[in-house]
């Protein structure tokens, strides 16, 4: 599959958050590095279908983000995702299954695995808002995953994760980096040195840098430091 962004751009009144930015991705792991309002969560907003652009397209394989069929190929998790407080963990991520048109027994089977996978399933009858952040974060993760996306776009996925969840959490997003489009935007440097064999700089709205990190040599921080003046 071939994700495409093409002259991507968006104005607010007299701000460019993102500039006529274009590249494409295919299976495997993109790494989207820029410091903190440099437009990372505007372009993944863009690129989920959630926010219009002022100019440009996103397309997978032809099919337009605006459309249920592209929709049916993406997992997204937004930096603050929204969930029902009173759900448990497990209610939420089979309501995000039923939203998303998986049939009941795969969406039950589905959970289960998921919630295995992220280390929630011994507090899956608990409802959310008694977790930790790290926990909510992991529900969030798990939600993303429910439909087997060809499309995962992540933004901050790490945050609130501790040492060890954030190990697990990256070994899991390179696993699924094999099979699928995997966006993965942080400014935590180390979370995508080892797993992302590509990379994406932003900095003010515009992409100043695109390539395979393999072909660098040294240290990714060093080496963003410098981008990055």
């Amino acid at each position: 599959m071939n994700l495409s962004v093409d002259r991507l751009s968006k104005q607010y009144k007299n701000k460019i958050a993102v500039d006529r930015i274009s590249f494409n991705l295919t299976d495997g792991v993109t790494g989207l590095l820029g410091a903190n309002g440099a437009g990372k969560t505007t372009l993944m907003r863009m690129m989920s279908g959630i926010l219009n652009p002022t100019s440009g397209s996103v397309t997978a394989d032809g099919i337009p983000v605006q459309t249920e069929e592209y929709r049916a190929l993406l997992g997204y998790l937004p930096q603050d995702f929204g969930y029902y407080p009173e759900f448990t963990a497990r209610e939420f991520v089979q309501y995000i299954a039923a939203l998303k048109g998986i049939e009941k027994k795969k969406a039950k089977n589905k959970t289960e695995e998921l919630l295995e996978t992220v280390g929630l399933s011994d507090v899956a009858n608990k409802k959310i808002k008694t977790f930790s952040g790290g926990m909510k974060q992991r529900v969030g993760i798990a939600q993303a995953l429910v439909n087997d996306p060809k499309i995962l776009i992540l933004d901050e996925p790490t945050a609130g994760l501790d040492p060890k969840e954030r190990v697990r959490f990256r070994n899991l997003i390179a696993e699924i980096g094999k099979t699928s489009i995997v966006l993965f935007s942080t400014h935590i440097v180390s979370d995508i040195e080892h797993i992302a064999g590509n990379l994406l700089m932003i900095r003010d709205g515009q992409l100043i840098y695109e390539g395979k990190w393999d072909n660098q040599k040294g240290d990714l921080e060093q080496f963003y430091m410098e981008e990055f003046g």
